[in-house]
C-alpha cells in the first residue's frame, strides 16, 4: 500500500490563492472508487454464472472484470515497490495470491481477495486526501486582495501584488490582507481565528494588525509590514505543512509488517513446490496443487478486512451519535490517547458574549439604562447586554445623542440633560468619575472572569457589570466523563487572558491550563506534553495544533480549516460524546487485536495442513473464508455501540 504525501504550500501560492472549488473526491480518487465497485460488480457477476445459472461466459467473463480492475492498481504499485523502491509488498502479494487462485479454478476467492484490498486502498486514499483540503481552506482565509495608497494614489491590488510600505484602506466587516501598522483611524478586530481571543481588540494609531483578522467597526488606514508570503496567517500555513508531515511519519509504522509477512509467503511458495516435488516425490500436478493450496490459505485475507470490518463497524456507530471519525487511524489513535488538550474559546465556551452579573443598587433600573446606552453600539459587548435585557423584559432607558468613543465606549445625555455613560475604567476617568470600594472589588472579580462594563451618571458610578463567554453546557460532565473513560491528563490551551483561563478551567474542573499563547506557542506545547495526545479545537488558530497532535477533534460549529484539519469532527458540538468515543475505540482496538491473533492463527494452523495434504483446496477455502466471516462478524456487532 501506498501512503499518499501532504501538498506543500508555498509563500508565492499563498500569495495567489485559488479559489477554484474543492471537492473532497479528487479524480485520483475518484478513479479508485470506480475500479473498486468495478472489482466488487465483477466478482458478483461471477459468482452468479458460477453458482447460480452455470454459465461458464458469464462467470469467467466476471472474474475477468473484477481481476482486472483489482488487480492492475495493485499489480502497478507491486511494479513500483519491486523496481523502484527494491522491496516486496503486500500488493505483489495480493496479486500473486489471486493468479494462484485462480489457476487452480479457484478464480472466486482470488476475487475476493482483490475486492478486499481494493476497498481497504480506496479507504485509505480518502483519509488522507484530507491534508490538501485542509491547506486550501487556511488559504482562503486571506482576501483576494485590497485597496491599497500607494503614491499618494488609491487602487485595488492582489494579494501578492502588495508590497511593504503600501498603506493599506481597511473597512468595517473587511479582512486584513497583511501584516501592517494603524497610521489613520480607530477600530475593534476580530482576532479570534488566528490567537483564538474571545473578544474584540482595540485597535488605534500604532497598534499592530494581523493577516487573516477581522475589521468590525471602524474604517482605518495602515502600512503594510510584511508581505502575503510573510504574513501572520502564511506562517500558520507552514505550521499546518510541517505538523501534517510529522504525523504521516508516525502513520507509517502501521505498514512495516507488509513486506516481512509477503517476502516470507512468496519465498515458501517456491519451496512448498521444490519440497513436495523432489523431497517426497510426489507429481507435478499435486505438488502445484498443494503450493497453491498453500498460497491461497497463507494470503491475508482475514487479515486485510479484520481492520476495516472492525473500524468501518465502529465509525459508523459513532457517526449515527454525532461523532465523525475521518479514517480508521484516528478511530485507533483514540483508543490509546492518555492526554486530551483543549482549546478554550468556542470549544469549552459557545463564543457566545452574555450578561454575567450586575452590581448595583438597582440591578433592573442600571440594567435598562445600559440597554438604552448599548442599543445604539454594534459591540459584541453591547449586544450581550442588550439581548440580556431583552430576555428580562427590561424597557430601556431612552438616551438622546448617542456617541461612541473608539476604545472607550458610548456617551450619551438623558431627556433631564444629564449626561449618561457606559464604557471602561479609561472613560470613567474622563469624566471624572469614582468606584466605592464594594464597586472595585467587584470589577476586579469580573475582569478576572471576562470583560467589565462601568455605568455611570454625570461623574457618578451607578453600576458595574460583568460580560463573559458562555460555557458550553454539560461541559463539567463531559471533563469527568473522560476521566472516568480513562483518560486522566487534561490541559486548557488559550490565547485568552491568565485570569479568563483561570476562571474557566476553575469551572470545569480542569486543574491545569496555559494562556496567552499564540498559534506556535500551542504547536510546541503540543509536543512537550505526554502522549499520545489529541488536541480539541475549533478555530484557525487551532488548526497547526489539530494536525501536529497524534489526533486532532474539532467541534462542528468551528471553523472550516480546523474540521479539515482535524481527524475527528464532533458533529453536534456535544463534547459529552467524547468519552464514548473514546470507550467504542478502545473496544475496537481490543476487537482488531483478538481479529488479527485469530487470523494468524488460522493462517498458522491451516497453511501447514495443506502443504501435508490434509487439508484439500475446498476445505481450505472454506477455513479461510470462514475466518473471514469470523472477523467480519465480530467488528460488524460493533454497530449497535451507543455513545
Amino acid at each position: 500500500m501506498t501512503t499518499p504525501t501532504p501538498s506543500t504550500a508555498t509563500p508565492a501560492a499563498f500569495a495567489a490563492p485559488s479559489r477554484q472549488p474543492r471537492f473532497h473526491l479528487s479524480p485520483e480518487l475518484r478513479l479508485a472508487v470506480l475500479l473498486t465497485g468495478l472489482t466488487l460488480l465483477g466478482l458478483l457477476v461471477g459468482a452468479a454464472g458460477q453458482y447460480l445459472i452455470d454459465n461458464p461466459f458469464v462467470m469467467w467473463g466476471g472474474y475477468l472484470v473484477a481481476y482486472l480492475a483489482g488487480g492492475i492498481p495493485a499489480g502497478r504499485e507491486a511494479l513500483h515497490s519491486l523496481f523502484v523502491e527494491k522491496k516486496l509488498d503486500v500488493d505483489l502479494l495480493m496479486v500473486v495470491a489471486a493468479l494462484g487462485a485462480a489457476s487452480i479454478g479457484q478464480a472466486a476467492d482470488g476475487a475476493v481477495l482483490l475486492f478486499l484490498f481494493s476497498l481497504s486502498n480506496t479507504l485509505q486514499d480518502w483519509a488522507m486526501g484530507r491534508t490538501k483540503n485542509a491547506i486550501s481552506t487556511l488559504m482562503d482565509l486571506s482576501p483576494q486582495g485590497a485597496t491599497v495608497r500607494r503614491d499618494g494614489r488609491e487602487r485595488w491590488c492582489e494579494l501578492g501584488e502588495i508590497r511593504i510600505g503600501d498603506v493599506l484602506i481597511v473597512k468595517p466587516g473587511e479582512r486584513i490582507a497583511a501584516d501592517a501598522r494603524v497610521t489613520v483611524g480607530h477600530t475593534a478586530v476580530d482576532e479570534s481565528p488566528i490567537t483564538g481571543e474571545s473578544l474584540p481588540i482595540d485597535k488605534a494609531m500604532g497598534a499592530e494588525l494581523a493577516s487573516g483578522t477581522i475589521n468590525l467597526n471602524g474604517s482605518v488606514e495602515a502600512e503594510v509590514l510584511r508581505p502575503a508570503g510573510d504574513s501572520t496567517l502564511a506562517r500558520l500555513v507552514a505550521l499546518m505543512e510541517q505538523a501534517q508531515t510529522a504525523k504521516s511519519r508516525t502513520e507509517t509504522v502501521t505498514e512495516r509488517w507488509e513486506s516481512p509477512y509477503a517476502t516470507l509467503v512468496l519465498v515458501l511458495v517456491p519451496l512448498v513446490f521444490a519440497l513436495l516435488r523432489y523431497g517426497f516425490g510426489l507429481s507435478v500436478d499435486t505438488s502445484w496443487y498443494r503450493a497453491m493450496t498453500f498460497m491461497v490459505v497463507a494470503s491475508p485475507c482475514a487479515v486485510v478486512i479484520s481492520t476495516p470490518a472492525v473500524m468501518l463497524s465502529a465509525m459508523a456507530a459513532a457517526a449515527r451519535s454525532g461523532v465523525l471519525f475521518k479514517s480508521s487511524a484516528a478511530l485507533d489513535a483514540l483508543a490509546r490517547v492518555q492526554t486530551v488538550a483543549f482549546d478554550k474559546t468556542g470549544t469549552l465556551t459557545q463564543a457566545k458574549m452574555t450578561l454575567a452579573r450586575v452590581v448595583a443598587d438597582d440591578e433592573a433600573g442600571a440594567l435598562a439604562l445600559a440597554a438604552g446606552l448599548e442599543s445604539h453600539s454594534e459591540h459584541p459587548i453591547a449586544r450581550a447586554v442588550v439581548t440580556a435585557a431583552r430576555a428580562q423584559n427590561v424597557s430601556f432607558v431612552p438616551v438622546r445623542n448617542a456617541q461612541a468613543v473608539p476604545g472607550l465606549g458610548i456617551v450619551a445625555t438623558l431627556d433631564g440633560g444629564e449626561r449618561v455613560w457606559a464604557g471602561n475604567l479609561r472613560l470613567m476617568t474622563r469624566e471624572g468619575a469614582g468606584l466605592s470600594p464594594i464597586q472595585e472589588t467587584a470589577l476586579s472579580e469580573l475582569h478576572a472572569g471576562g470583560s467589565s462594563v462601568i455605568v455611570g451618571v454625570d461623574a457618578r458610578v451607578v453600576a458595574v457589570m460583568g460580560v463573559a463567554d458562555t460555557l458550553r453546557p454539560g461541559i463539567a460532565d463531559a471533563i469527568a466523563g473522560l476521566r472516568t473513560a480513562g483518560v486522566a491528563h487534561q490541559v486548557m490551551l488559550t490565547g485568552d487572558r491568565r485570569e479568563v483561563a483561570q476562571a474557566v478551567a476553575g469551572q470545569i474542573g480542569l486543574s491545569e491550563y496555559r494562556a496567552e499563547l499564540l498559534p506556535e506557542d500551542k504547536l510546541r506545547i503540543i509536543g512537550e506534553l505526554p502522549g499520545p495526545l489529541a488536541m480539541v479545537g475549533d478555530g484557525v488558530n487551532d488548526a497547526p495544533a489539530l494536525a501536529r497532535a497524534d489526533l486532532g477533534i474539532a467541534v462542528a460549529s468551528g471553523t472550516d480549516v480546523a474540521i479539515e484539519s482535524a481527524d475527528v469532527v464532533l458533529m453536534k458540538n456535544d463534547l459529552g460524546k467524547l468519552a464514548g468515543a473514546v470507550k467504542l475505540a478502545k473496544d475496537a482496538r481490543r476487537t482488531v487485536i483478538m481479529n488479527l491473533a485469530f487470523a494468524f492463527g488460522v493462517i498458522l494452523v491451516i497453511a501447514p495442513l495443506a502443504v501435508a495434504g490434509h487439508i484439500p483446496l475446498p476445505l481450505g477455502v472454506i477455513a479461510h473464508e470462514g475466518g473471514t466471516v469470523f472477523v467480519v462478524f465480530m467488528g460488524l456487532r460493533l454497530l449497535g455501540h451507543r455513545l
